[in-house]
């Protein structure tokens, strides 16, 4: 068995899982940072990952003092992304072999994202992807976000699937640990961020692919 109970559903995360967005995010971060004439890093970057934006907030006026213009910033950061993932945007490798596995399982799948809805509609629907999916819990979704387990819960429930029955596919520190923390088999697809002894504790693999989570769950069938 590659896992160590059987797996009823799936949930995956999206950006840096599903979608190979985080790279275009962090460019447009670390340009906009050069605009407001301050030095945003890779490393600053990371330690936002998998967080939402009124976190990345609190981060950055940390970094950079309370009179920082949050609200300016984050506008050009956003423009610059669309144009980015308008020409950028792509799929990572061995999602569609997993859905299509899925499928032929009959195991239903859910995306639990930090992300908003309209982004998940617009990125996602570039590949025709939403209807693959049996639930979607978004940002608004849910009160508490990553690393609270709320959105795995959420989309749990969604599934009407037991959480100790959901394997849950995750990028980034948070997201592993909100799966963890709602009792569900986590497996780490690594991407910005790379596990630490923390990640090993609380996963039952780290996968270098999603072609990788796809071999264990055939060798788990």
């Amino acid at each position: 068995m590659s896992f160590p109970r059987r797996v009823e559903a799936v949930i995956f995360d999206m950006d840096g899982l599903l979608l190979d967005t985080e790279i275009v995010y962090r460019a447009a971060m670390i340009e906009a940072g050069s605009v407001f004439g301050v030095a945003f890093t890779g490393e600053i970057y990371a330690a936002m990952v998998g967080k939402t934006n009124p976190e990345s907030a609190i981060l950055l006026r940390e970094l950079y003092g309370d009179d920082f213009p949050i609200q300016a910033y984050f506008e050009r950061v956003w423009a610059d992304v669309e144009d980015l993932l308008e020409a950028e945007t792509r799929l990572k490798a061995g999602v569609i072999e997993i859905l299509d596995h899925l499928d032929d399982l009959g195991l239903p799948c859910a995306i639990a994202t930090s992300n908003g809805m309209v982004s998940v509609e617009k990125y996602l629907g570039r590949f025709d992807l939403l209807s693959r999916f049996n639930a979607v819990v978004a940002n608004a979704d849910v009160v508490r976000h990553k690393p609270h387990p709320d959105p795995y819960l959420e989309a749990a429930r969604r599934l009407g699937v037991d959480p100790a029955h959901c394997l849950a596919l995750e990028d980034s520190h948070p997201g592993v640990r909100a799966a963890h923390a709602a009792g569900m088999m986590t497996v780490m697809v690594p991407d910005i961020l790379d596990p630490n002894e923390e990640m090993h504790d609380k996963c039952v693999h780290i996968a270098d692919s999603l072609h990788v989570v796809l071999d264990l769950l055939k060798a788990s069938a």
